[in-house]
């Protein structure tokens, strides 16, 4: 809830004391978990000190940059050094390869992302809450900003939240909870509208998948992949004549 009114609602004083709340109950109830949800807590706050949207400008993306990387490594030093455990982990190089359904669901999700994302964004008109790459400039860090976003979401929500929740919930339930707070997230940085009918059930999945491959490399390889047709659809969306290739 704390995560949904930090990101989702933008109501910062009610978000921050239920985040506290949480935590302090914690402390009454299950100390592993609330040492375990000071370090999400911990990521959140980093995260809800920025503004999150799709400013691309350099103070602002060396702000955000910042931001997001602090969110990641604040909760990992703290596992690693302070608590002196090894739960997050950021498996990359698994050496198990990828059985043909892993592949073909790859290509599945490029199909999902050309039928979907055209519909949302530009049915929407929330493609507007990311600015015109039409300049060499703002193509580049489009793209970049776009890539980086997806690799962090993985990093934090999936490697960090999720694998802490897990520890002490259901493995259903602990995705679904993350779920919440990344959908939460990602409709403050543009997926507005009816956005959430689409990162909500995005997110159930990544947790999922993660569950079954216990590989950051391939959760990372399918949102990259969706994140690339989302930045074909954002440059077409601002210049129609531009990859006139989607169905609308």
């Amino acid at each position: 809830m704390s995560g949904v009114l930090l990101f989702g609602v933008g109501n910062d004083p009610v978000g921050y004391t239920l985040l506290a709340l949480s935590v302090l109950t914690a402390v009454f109830t299950d100390r592993g978990l609330a040492r375990h949800l000071a370090l999400i807590a911990a990521g959140l706050l980093i995260i809800s000190a920025v503004p999150l949207n799709a400013d691309l400008s350099t103070q602002h993306m060396i702000l955000m940059g910042g931001a997001l990387t602090l969110a990641v490594l604040v909760p990992w030093l703290v596992s690693r050094f302070v608590y002196r455990e090894e739960v997050i982990k950021f498996p990359v190089n698994t050496g198990r390869k990828w059985p043909l359904s892993a592949k073909l669901y790859l290509l599945g999700v490029v199909a999902l992302g050309y039928l979907i994302l055209p519909v949302y964004l530009i049915g929407t008109g929330v493609y507007q809450n990311w600015p015109d790459a039409s300049e060499a400039t703002i193509f580049g860090r489009l793209f970049l900003g776009v890539n980086a976003v997806g690799i962090w979401d993985e990093l934090f929500f999936i490697c960090t939240t999720f694998t802490l929740l897990r520890r002490h919930f259901p493995d259903w339930l602990a995705n679904i909870l993350q779920a919440v707070i990344f959908s939460s997230f990602l409709w403050e940085i543009g997926y507005q509208s009816w956005g959430p009918l689409l990162t909500f059930p995005f997110a159930l999945l990544q947790g999922y998948t993660f569950k079954l491959t216990k590989s950051l490399t391939y959760v990372v390889s399918v949102h990259l992949i969706f994140d690339f047709v989302l930045f074909l659809v954002l440059v077409h969306a601002h210049n129609r004549d531009w990859l006139p290739i989607f169905l609308y």
